[in-house]
C-alpha cells in the first residue's frame, strides 16, 4: 500500500530522516518507534505532505505522492492524528468531526453525509454525537479520542495515528490500543502507529520499525526487535527485560 524509498529529510545542516525505506502492506498495523528525535514524527510530516522531502520517494496505491500537498494526500485515502490535538474551541465536538468529514472529501458530499460520518465516527470512539456538546467537556483521554474521529471520518485507507496514548492512564491506554485494533479489524483501514508506551504498542503491532538519529536501525516481528542488541542498546534497556518476563 505505502512505499517509503531512500527517504531524506534535511534542516540545514540537521538530519531529521538519513535514507530510510519501508513498505506497508494493506491491513496491517505497523509500530513505529524510536528514542524522541529520532525522526518519527518527520517520517509522519513527509508521508502527509506537510513536509517536502530533501530526497526520496513516497508511493500509495502505486501513485508517486511525494511532492503532493497535505490536502491532495488526504483525498487520496492517507489521514494523520496529531501529537498534541488542537480542536476548534468554539464548535461542537460534532462539528469538529463534520469540518473534518466534509475537507476530507474534497466538498464532494453533502452537509448531512458529513454529519452522518461524523457521527458514525464519533461513535467509534466512544464519544457523543449530540449537537450542543462543547470541548470543554473533555480531558486528555477525549481530546485524544477526538483527533482520532477527526482523522476516521475522512474514510480513510492508510491512518497515521501520533502518541494516541500520549497523558492516559493503564485503562485508557488498553481501550485504546483496542480500538486500534477494532478500527483495523472492522473498517479495514491499514495503521502506522507511532508510539512510546512501548508494553502497549508490542502487543498490538504485525511488525515494529526502530529509528534512531533519523535512520533504520531495525525491522522486523516485535518479539525479534524486542532482543535486537541495537534496539536494547539505544532505546528498550531495561524494559525489554520486563517484556521477556511477560511473553514468558
Amino acid at each position: 500500500m505505502l512505499v517509503v524509498k531512500n527517504a531524506v529529510m534535511r534542516f540545514g545542516g540537521f538530519v531529521a530522516v538519513d535514507n530510510v525505506s519501508f513498505e506497508v502492506q494493506q491491513g496491517e498495523i505497523l509500530g513505529l518507534i524510536g528514542p524522541n528525535g529520532s525522526g518519527k514524527s518527520t517520517i509522519f510530516n513527509l508521508i502527509s505532505g506537510a513536509l517536502k522531502p530533501s530526497g526520496g520517494s513516497f508511493k500509495f496505491d502505486n501513485k508517486d505522492i511525494t511532492h503532493l500537498a497535505p490536502a491532495k494526500i488526504c483525498h487520496l485515502g492517507i489521514s494523520r492524528t496529531f501529537q498534541i490535538p488542537r480542536p476548534f474551541h468554539k464548535i461542537s465536538l460534532l462539528d469538529n468531526v463534520k469540518v473534518s468529514a466534509y475537507f476530507g472529501h474534497n466538498g464532494t458530499i453533502s452537509r448531512s453525509k458529513a454529519e452522518e460520518l461524523a457521527k458514525e465516527a464519533l461513535d467509534r470512539v466512544n464519544l457523543p454525537g449530540g449537537h450542543g456538546i462543547t470541548i470543554d467537556t473533555l480531558g486528555a483521554a477525549g481530546l485524544k479520542k477526538l483527533e482520532l474521529a477527526r482523522a476516521l471520518s475522512t474514510q480513510p485507507k492508510l491512518l497515521l495515528a501520533d502518541e494516541s496514548l500520549g497523558g492516559l492512564d493503564e485503562t485508557e491506554m488498553d481501550q485504546a490500543a483496542d480500538m486500534l485494533q477494532a478500527i483495523r479489524r472492522e473498517k479495514g483501514i491499514t495503521i502506522i502507529w507511532v508510539e512510546h508506551i512501548m508494553g502497549v504498542l508490542m502487543r498490538v503491532v504485525d511488525r515494529v520499525i526502530v529509528l534512531d538519529h533519523g535512520q533504520k536501525i531495525s525491522e522486523g516481528l516485535p518479539k525479534d526487535v524486542a532482543v535486537d542488541p541495537k534496539v536494547i542498546e539505544v532505546y528498550l534497556g531495561r524494559e525489554e527485560v520486563q517484556l521477556q518476563k511477560k511473553s514468558e
